[in-house]
């Protein structure tokens, strides 16, 4: 292994742009030699990131409602022990303990949205009506997570090379800019070390002291609250460094659309709607208990504008499976011709970095995974052949399609909408389960069961396009990648089955002091009355659909633009002052390899944002994990938390912070 002893050199300046004609992307790690990728080392400490994060994870969503995103802590953990230990060409090995460790938050995101739901309608309807056990949690997860690979690996070569500089990846970009710094060392770790620890810092002062709000509104000001109350009208951002610095990696083109699906849905949407309802004495729309002049801007936006956001994302998902039906079609050609031992030029060479597992493999591998969901299904769900083929045709199909919109909204905003497909995957279940007969809490059980391997699926596509994407820019074997990913899944399946179960016995999910499980119950009151005959706001699902066809047909990107009205305002608006920021610095000189330099250098200040921030929300949870409440122990600071002194320093801190990101950023120089 001598001849890769060699300095690593920085990410190629054209990684993250779309490329010139017959210009061509070469990794970190030559294709041509081999690293050291699969070993003892990398999979042992990858199973082991997968069972620490999987519980912590699982415990952190459920009590608060947030997935922390584990690749980034996972990376510098990575890191750290390489440079512990003292291992050479620790790059590969570092980038398969990430890969396999992350299986921990994707898996954990697909099981605690729906799966708790079980429990929440089993105290309600009782143990005879709803059964829940290990089994069915452990094998949603699982397979869903193995669906979540296999509908993926197709679309490798599409999303990470095809589309190479069209997607920005920002968790993607983040996690590499940490992996390449801590293994290279010099001017590049001493800038991103130094944004990790102001953005680290800065977000755990939010999350644990207090010391300034983490979200300010327009409520601060007088006329502020009466707009709220009177017109709905309310403006507000978040404040952390990392959303921000997610923002700067997005870049203002997508940060502006996605913004643009957010302000249409806070300012023209729920003003519209309060003005023309407000005299309304009746709710209106389905399982809305509330009169509009009763919601707040909030609330409308969670009853109205949402759902129409969940249809524009189920819309902009077929329109984007329809324009890669070429793409679709020829993977099923290549498993077709591979099937029939016509797997094209033997004896052509495939590099490494350009090999996936052989389409005979995947497609053997989908037919093994039908027939274990219809074994699932028939033996441990509903023991029911009509409602067992219905149900794996619901999983198969919905699974397979949502996959491209999974990856693609990773790919654009690093944030995977998950739980607004699920939402759509349960109330289609239940409408298709209602008219072939399932109802009641049976129906209730298997349209839980199929929403958790859906979005299991979906939230592992998503996730795993994020590693894939790293490999690409680092020169990984893509084909490694995607087989121990499989090993990650498992562990991180059996380990989430059984914290939800110890999670359930230790505090349970209903009632005084238990865990709120956010999403879980909101997906048991949405599928309660679709179940015992209630209805779905197909109005507005269609309202959003129709939207995505018409920005589509004048050439907006619809699911970035749907992302916009699904994702809450306070999250969308610093990623578009994080786009704002990104063309200040790269827009202040006439010289090009001077605003490249300092656009590289505001992409690490921002990776380092990110990675603070992540590494600091891992803190946070295990500080609170262990019963350290800060504002119980001093009240007088709970009541500065609350106060509007805090969200005015909020608003002083969050300039200074962009003030640092601009001013760090122009002093990058071009290298000789």
């Amino acid at each position: 292994m001598s001849e890769n002893q060699e300095q690593i050199k920085g990410i190629p300046e054209n990684a993250f742009r779309e490329l010139k004609e017959g210009e061509v992307f070469e990794p970190l790690m030559s294709p041509k030699k081999i690293y050291p990728e699969i070993t003892a080392w990398s999979v042992v400490w990858g199973l082991v990131m997968a069972v620490v994060f999987s519980a912590a994870a699982a415990y952190l969503g459920l009590k608060i409602g947030q997935v922390f995103e584990a690749a980034i802590p996972i990376a510098i953990i990575a890191i750290a022990l390489s440079t512990l230990f003292k291992r050479k060409n620790a790059l590969g090995e570092n980038v398969i303990i990430q890969s396999i460790g992350a299986c921990s938050g994707v898996i954990v995101a697909g099981a605690i949205f729906t799966l708790p739901a079980l429990y929440i309608l089993q105290a309600k309807y009782g143990e005879e009506a709803i059964q829940v056990d290990f089994i069915q949690i452990f094998f949603s997860s699982l397979l869903g997570g193995f669906l979540g690979i296999l509908f993926l690996i197709p679309f490798r070569k599409y999303f990470v090379a095809d589309m190479h500089g069209k997607y920005p990846f920002p968790e993607a970009t983040a996690t590499t800019q940490v992996l390449v710094s801590g293994e290279k060392g010099g001017n590049q770790a001493k800038v991103l070390l130094i944004a990790g620890l102001i953005g680290g810092l800065y977000d755990f002062i939010i999350a644990t002291f207090g010391a300034w709000s983490e979200t300010v509104t327009t409520r601060i000001i007088g006329l502020g609250e009466t707009l709220a109350k009177d017109y709905k009208l309310v403006f507000k951002t978040n404040t952390g460094a990392a959303v921000m610095g997610l923002g700067y990696i997005v870049g203002l083109k997508y940060a502006a659309i996605i913004c643009a699906g957010s302000f249409i849905g806070w300012f023209v949407i729920i003003p519209i709607i309060a003005y023309f309802a407000n005299g309304m004495t009746q709710p209106v729309g389905a399982n809305i208990t509330l009169t509009i002049s009763q919601m707040s801007p909030e609330q409308i936006f969670a009853s109205y504008v949402r759902p129409i956001g969940i249809g524009g994302i189920a819309m902009a998902g077929m329109i984007g499976i329809w324009r890669s039906k070429g793409i679709i079609l020829q993977a099923f050609g290549l498993a077709v011709r591979e099937l029939g031992g016509k797997g094209g030029d033997k004896k052509a060479e495939v590099l490494r970095t350009q090999k996936d597992i052989s389409m005979k493999i995947i497609a053997f591998g989908v037919l093994a995974l039908t027939i274990l969901v219809f074994v699932f299904f028939q033996f441990g769900v509903v023991h029911n052949l009509t409602h067992t083929i219905v149900g794996l045709a619901i999983v198969m199909v919905i699974a397979f399609l949502f996959t491209t919109v999974a990856a693609n909204a990773i790919a654009i905003v690093g944030s995977n909408p998950v739980s607004g497909m699920t939402l759509m995957t349960l109330i289609i279940a239940s409408f298709i389960m209602v008219a072939v007969g399932l109802k009641g809490p049976a129906g209730m059980v298997a349209a839980l069961v199929i929403g958790g391997v859906v979005c299991t699926a979906l939230s592992t596509a998503g996730g795993f396009i994020t590693d894939l994407k790293i490999g690409y820019w680092l020169g990984t074997s893509p084909y490694k990648q995607e087989t121990w990913k499989f090993l990650g899944v498992l562990v991180s399946a059996a380990t989430v089955g059984g914290v939800i179960m110890v999670l359930n016995k230790t505090y349970g999910f209903t009632g005084d002091n238990a865990l709120v499980a956010p999403q879980a119950n909101a997906m048991a009151a949405v599928i309660e009355p679709l179940m015992t005959g209630g209805e779905a706001p197909w109005m507005l699902y269609g309202a959003g659909a129709a939207l995505a066809l018409i920005l589509t047909s004048i050439g907006v990107p619809a699911l970035a633009f749907a992302l916009g009205m699904f994702i809450p305002l306070d999250l969308n608006v610093p990623i578009l002052i994080g786009g704002f920021i990104n063309e200040i610095v790269i827009t202040r000189s006439k010289d090009e390899k001077l605003n490249n330099a300092r656009q590289e250098q505001g992409t690490l200040i921002a990776s380092g944002f990110i990675a603070g921030g992540a590494l600091m929300g891992v803190a946070a949870a295990i500080i609170k994990f262990a019963g350290f409440d800060f504002f119980e122990m001093v009240p007088a600071m709970k009541d500065w938390a609350d106060s509007n002194g805090a969200q005015w320093l909020g608003i002083a801190m969050f300039l200074i912070l962009c003030g640092y990101m601009i001013w760090h950023s122009l002093k990058a120089k071009v290298e000789e």
